[in-house]
């Protein structure tokens, strides 16, 4: 009888690590595919060093000077600014799916209003700061 017991357990056991285990060959062959594609190309192309292909390279300019240059904040600003909206638009679809279900309305609504309100807020602080004004 306790044989009968373990057999369900056994079998929901295999079934549970095949399928991990269908997950570790997949990353196994995708490591070892990397691995060959590195190996080919480093046996395959040719080394020849010269003075010219050793130095730094940048846009066809050779390089005159210091390598530290200014760089303007506001593009990072609006990377920034295009990331926030970039998620919001990533949080608005699934909201919509799930608002069209039933029993959901209300709750969801309220929710993605706050979340909203908070984008609003972050929005309005980059205006008030002059971030979005187009120089």
């Amino acid at each position: 009888m306790r044989e009968t017991l373990r057999e369900p357990t056994a079998v929901v056991a295999a079934g549970y690590f095949e399928s991990y285990s269908v997950v570790g060959l997949l990353a196994v062959v995708g490591v070892l595919f990397v691995a060959v594609a590195f190996g080919a190309g480093r046996l395959l192309r040719p080394v020849v060093p010269t003075p010219e292909k050793l130095l730094t390279y940048e846009c066809g300019v050779d390089p005159v000077g210091e390598g530290w240059a200014h760089t303007q904040v506001r593009y990072y600003v609006y990377a920034f600014l295009y990331v926030i909206f970039a998620v919001d638009s990533i949080f608005l679809f699934p909201w919509a799916t799930v608002f069209a279900r039933p029993g959901y309305g209300a709750t969801t609504l309220v929710e993605m209003f706050i979340f909203l309100g908070f984008l609003a807020v972050g929005l309005l602080y980059a205006y008030k700061k002059g971030v979005l004004a187009w120089t």
